[in-house]
């Protein structure tokens, strides 16, 4: 007599711990306008929404022929405009370009115009170039200020600058709109003595994450914009059939930041076939691979253990995800996967 071997059972990826959001740079792609990344990321917007992600959030880079997100206040109305759930903002204004009463007046319009959606993501970056810097008018020294304009840009919201006694952004007072401060793990001090949520990720390591979030978490100060401290992590991330179908996706966006790193121009985005073919040199090829490093991508199975890994390392509240990849089906089927890891439902998500 045989005995019958046991059925096989499907091991479901474990659900993601924590909401995830969506970050879009509007990437442009080799041989379309500037015009089709922007109707892209408003059309990706309404999936994202559909799909259930909590936010969705626009960025900010100048003089970029790689990406044409540049007003990302602007971008943000249309996408709030296109969608009826998801919480929109950005990911971020670059507050050293802009003066903090314009930067609260636009988006007192957008919150007074989509009240309860929207949300204010701001960092300390200036212009990538000296050329660009000079056209914004700031320079690099203008970052060593962003704790004082983040306080001069919360009394906008309260009873006016004290700078300014006769001035007040009548449009933005009384108006309570989430802010969160995009930082390395040096700025983790600056967003909590301003009281508001920190969104961090980049290449120190989880170790230097998770001490910048400590140092974070110990020294908040609760403010009209955050009573406690409130953590979002960011991380690229692509998801696919197979490791090798998800790296592939991440390729465009490492060579285009190997080409910026070695050549000082972002271009827009090629297919992945294409760059695989190119010759490159000892320069660009190291480069490219630091660029294709450190970025969570594999099987749903796989990303889905990777990210409940980052958020027990971090403590994260949330995961906000970017991916840029030329192929845009492909990348839309990432997010469809990935939103399946997190079990989302498409409802709307409180802030």
């Amino acid at each position: 007599m045989t005995t019958a071997a046991p059925p096989t059972r499907s091991t479901a990826p474990t659900p993601v711990p924590v909401p995830l959001s969506v970050l879009d740079r509007s990437h442009t792609r080799q041989g379309r306008p500037p015009g089709e990344a922007l109707r892209d990321t408003v059309r990706f917007a309404q999936r994202a929404e559909e799909l259930g992600y909590r936010r969705f959030w626009v960025a900010e880079h100048h003089g970029v022929p790689g990406v044409a997100g540049v007003a990302p206040t602007v971008l943000a109305g249309a996408v709030a405009a296109a969608t009826r759930r998801i919480r929109v903002g950005t990911g971020g204004v670059m507050l050293p370009n802009h003066r903090p009463l314009v930067v609260a007046e636009q988006f007192g319009v957008l919150e007074s115009l989509f009240p309860g959606r929207i949300d204010m993501g701001l960092g300390r970056s200036v212009g990538f170039t000296d050329g660009i810097r000079r056209a914004l008018g700031t320079e690099k020294e203008a970052m060593d200020g962003f704790g004082a304009q983040l306080a001069e840009l919360a009394e906008w919201f309260t009873a006016g600058a004290r700078a300014y006694p006769q001035v007040h952004a009548h449009v933005a007072e009384g108006l309570r709109i989430p802010a969160f401060v995009l930082a390395n793990d040096a700025g983790a001090e600056v967003a909590a003595a301003a009281g508001a949520a920190l969104v961090i990720g980049g290449p120190k390591g989880r170790d230097g994450m998770r001490a910048a979030i400590d140092r974070y978490r110990a020294a908040f100060r609760p403010s009209p914009w955050w009573q406690e401290p409130y953590v979002v992590a960011a991380a690229n991330v692509a998801v696919a059939a197979t490791a090798d179908e998800a790296r592939r996706l991440l390729i465009p966006e490492a060579w285009a930041l190997a080409h910026s790193r070695t050549h000082g121009v972002f271009p827009p985005l090629r297919p992945a076939e294409e760059i695989a073919a190119l010759p490159m040199t000892d320069r660009e090829r190291a480069a490219y691979e630091a660029g294709l490093r450190g970025h969570i991508h594999g099987t749903e199975e796989q990303v889905a253990a990777e990210l409940a890994t980052l958020v027990a390392d971090t403590g994260a509240d949330e995961v906000l995800v970017t991916t840029g990849s030329y192929d845009r089906a492909a990348l839309l089927g990432s997010y469809e996967r990935l939103a399946r890891l997190s079990g989302l439902t498409g409802a709307a998500a409180p802030a």
